[in-house]
């Protein structure tokens, strides 16, 4: 059975609850599930092609954990990424915190993979300017000081959403970065042509 290519390898990284299931849920199935999710444990996975330039480009999303006790096996996941979406709440400060921490792991062990930047949930300042906890210009002066774009999203609206994927594949698109398949994942993607999920000791 013949597996479907994955050309480029994303991680989603960032604290519990900052939204990234969210995020992938919307990207993906074009939804807002309301209600808690239930904490992802490991990671979950879901393959998307996206056309760019008339190309497509299937972009490999891996959802990691965001608990600091499976801070271990979230490095499992982002090894070989070419893509790290690193999110955080903009109505938690210490998400941002978490942010720095990640973008300093990728730093120091996958120095060839681009950085996003993402803020969640802008949805909620929108409605109450007062429930911002991170000052734009910190975020932009890190931004630049690692070379980052930076996307304020809401799942729930579905603001900017797109864009980051889009993003994200367009940059890939453009650049020298070495094709990956599945079978380096270890994922079987089989034959399936629409995106879905793939769980390790996941919990939906």
């Amino acid at each position: 059975m013949s597996a479907m290519r994955v050309d480029a390898k994303v991680v989603m990284l960032g604290k519990e609850s900052v939204g990234k299931t969210s995020l992938v849920e919307r990207y993906v199935h074009h939804r807002f599930l309301v209600g808690p999710y239930q904490n992802t444990i490991g990671a979950a996975f879901v393959a998307k092609p996206i056309l760019v330039r008339e190309k497509v480009i299937t972009l490999g999303i891996w959802d990691t954990a965001g608990s600091e006790r499976y801070e271990a096996m979230s490095r499992i996941y982002y090894r070989g990424a070419r893509a790290a979406i690193v999110c955080y709440d903009l109505t938690d400060s210490s998400s941002f915190q978490r942010a720095r921490f990640w973008v300093k792991e990728l730093q120091n062990c996958e120095e060839h993979c681009k950085i996003y930047l993402c803020g969640t949930k802008s949805d909620l300042i929108e409605g109450d300017r007062s429930l911002r906890q991170i000052d734009f210009h910190d975020i932009q002066d890190f931004a630049e000081e690692i070379g980052a774009q930076n996307f304020d999203t809401s799942s729930k609206t579905g603001s900017n959403v797109d864009e980051l994927f889009q993003k994200v594949a367009e940059d890939y698109n453009s650049s020298a970065f070495q094709y990956m398949t599945a079978e380096e994942t270890g994922v079987d993607l089989g034959q399936k042509k629409d995106s879905y999920f793939y769980s390790c000791c996941h919990n939906n």
